[in-house]
């Protein structure tokens, strides 16, 4: 019999009982336990709806559930750091919901809190385990494009709320954190490094960006593009240009069987994408690194690198 993780979740935050819960429960090496939330309307619905197997009105209490393995932490920006390193010293592996802190420094303490304690940690950044990122890679390093020159992303929906969490600057708000770091991390990922130069434009509402523009250059000459926001849909396009060819990603950060376009010689070709369950396989990937012990699927070096350029942007942007 597969053997499965007991998850503890930190919360019941919407991305929690949307996405993560359920991916949980559907993934072949991982189960829901214990779920701790404030609110007790919210316990109720999580044990009725999911059958935990615990619940608490606390975090505290349920770190000390010697039966929790792994926690989720969908909690708002600002608490991930804290709540991490109590996790990490209470023996507990982490899947931190992204932005997994608000500073460098602050990433490299949870990673050192966790490596004292023994305990995996990854940051949620679930599009990186899709096909279309999958196959996004194999067109890149095969040379499909040639040496990238040009990238431009864009992640933004229409938030009309007035009261979200998204709008608290105390709490890690605005749109670079909530969407904008999608962009910034594939394209870190295409480039593998830190751009040398960077300027960046943005609209201000509640204390926070509204929306956000951030042009990278490395130090190929390669000039990149950011574009992010609360105000406006999108169909999260990427464009990549290389010398030899470009590749257009719709859905770009969605499990959608949405087509890949490579455009060569002016030619375009379609490129089949399979629809995919990404949350469960980022559960799934973890959940090994847990069984298995070795690193998940996606680095914290990766992660400390895009929230350094993060706040460079944020500390740039007019």
């Amino acid at each position: 019999m597969q053997r499965k993780v007991k998850f503890g979740i930190l919360g019941y935050a919407s991305i929690a009982r949307r996405e993560i819960i359920p991916a949980i429960g559907e993934a072949n090496n991982a189960m829901n336990y214990a779920l701790a939330s404030v609110r007790p309307e919210a316990r109720k619905e999580a044990k009725e709806t999911f059958g935990f197997e615990k619940v608490y009105g606390g975090y505290d209490a349920l770190l000390r559930d010697p039966e929790v393995e792994a926690v989720y932490i969908p909690l708002p920006n600002g608490l991930h750091k804290e709540w991490t390193i109590k996790a990490a010293r209470a023996g507990k592996h982490v899947l931190c919901e992204k932005p997994m802190a608000l500073t460098r420094e602050d990433c490299l303490e949870m990673i050192s809190a966790c490596e004292e304690n023994g305990v995996k940690l990854m940051e949620a950044f679930m599009y990186r385990f899709t096909t279309r990122v999958r196959i996004l890679k194999g067109l890149l390093d095969s040379g499909a494009v040639g040496e990238v020159r040009h990238i431009n992303s864009t992640f933004s929906f229409l938030n009309s709320r007035t009261q979200d969490v998204r709008f608290d600057p105390a709490m890690g708000g605005g749109s670079l954190w909530d969407v904008g770091c999608y962009p910034i991390n594939l394209i870190g990922m295409i480039m593998g490094e830190e751009p040398v130069s960077l300027c960046a434009q943005k609209t201000e509402r509640h204390g926070v960006d509204f929306s956000l523009s951030a042009v990278m250059k490395y130090r190929s000459g390669a000039i990149c593009t950011a574009n992010c926001g609360f105000d406006a849909d999108s169909a999260l396009v990427t464009e990549i240009n290389g010398i030899t060819g470009s590749i257009l990603m719709r859905d770009s950060f969605h499990e959608t069987d949405t087509p890949i376009l490579l455009v060569k010689d002016g030619v375009t070709e379609e490129i089949p994408v399979p629809a995919c369950k990404r949350y469960v396989l980022e559960v799934e990937d973890f959940a090994d690194a847990v069984i298995t012990g070795r690193e998940p699927g996606f680095s914290l070096s990766e992660t400390v690198r895009n929230v350094g350029l993060i706040t460079r942007i944020l500390e740039t942007a007019v």
